[in-house]
């Protein structure tokens, strides 16, 4: 199996269109190597993470584990949320003083000397735009960071963004059961960017464990959520038929997956390859392409 890679956005950046999103790794440094040993034998080379994700200890367990393979390899990180030592939960801060010492700390947990994709981890109609995006500039400029973008589900907040700055991505919850950044794709790469899809399988929903996980569901309409899916596990094969629905657009650039354990990535993977051979335009003739309501 070879893994395809893809240019992201207006970068000089490729990236495998299948990608590790490192929140759901094990917190032991020994536990999740596995899973990053094989994600790296498979062909993947964009691993994504926050600093938020368990307070810096994901970068940590990143960067340890992708050192020895940075030259071949992209990494992204994200900033935006700051927490303070004792406190409980965290605050939104995308201050130009915060983003530049989130970097500085990432690049240390990461164990790095620059970052591949520096996104911001979110965003508000009301946050100083002009300062962020030159802040990114100067830290692109300065060698810190090859490309920035942002991850967000909301026009009325990435699409001024992007209109704005020279972003090369756009981190989004994207899949067969949430269609609603379609309608911004055109938008999204006209502006010189890609889409980073998060949120692909739905929770596990999009694979062959649906009817477990289908018990744990919260979101739309149970009744209906169950009817979808079962029309698409008459197609064969949904795991996937959702990486090659996501995949078939030229906007995504990655589809970002997690793993816990290996067999969860093994399963990904064989999928990936399945994915090859199978017609996703079915998949979407089944599912209705829904609209964003709010934040537009």
């Amino acid at each position: 199996m070879q893994i395809k890679s893809r240019l992201l956005g207006n970068s000089d950046i490729t990236i495998s269109e299948i990608s590790l999103g490192c929140m759901s790794l094990p917190t032991s440094i020994e536990e999740a190597r596995p899973i990053i040993d094989m994600a790296l034998e498979a062909g993947v080379t964009y691993f994504d993470t926050a600093d938020l994700y368990d307070k810096g200890k994901n970068e940590e367990i990143v960067g340890a584990l992708l050192k020895p393979h940075r030259d071949r390899i992209q990494l992204a990180t994200k900033v935006g949320n700051r927490w303070t030592e004792g406190v409980d939960g965290w605050a939104w801060d995308p201050s130009p003083q915060h983003i530049e010492n989130g970097l500085k700390d990432s690049l240390r947990r990461l164990q790095t000397d620059y970052i591949d994709v520096y996104q911001l981890h979110g965003g508000t109609i009301d946050d100083p735009w002009e300062e962020i995006i030159e802040t990114f500039e100067s830290l692109k400029k300065q060698g810190l960071i090859r490309a920035y973008g942002i991850s967000s589900i909301r026009p009325n907040v990435f699409v001024p963004f992007l209109e704005k700055s020279t972003a090369a991505s756009n981190m989004m919850q994207f899949s067969l059961l949430d269609r609603r950044p379609e309608e911004w794709f055109d938008t999204i790469s006209n502006n010189g960017a890609s889409v980073v899809t998060r949120g692909s399988l739905a929770k596990g929903l999009l694979t062959r464990e649906w009817s477990k996980r289908l018990k744990k569901y919260e979101g739309y309409s149970v009744e209906e959520v169950q009817h979808l899916l079962t029309q698409l596990d008459q197609l064969g094969d949904i795991h996937a038929l959702a990486l090659a629905f996501n995949l078939q657009f030229d906007t995504v650039a990655s589809t970002v997956i997690g793993a816990s354990s290996k067999d969860q990535l093994t399963e990904t993977l064989a999928a990936y390859e399945r994915a090859q051979h199978v017609d996703a335009e079915q998949a979407s003739r089944i599912v209705e392409q829904h609209h964003y309501t709010e934040h537009v």
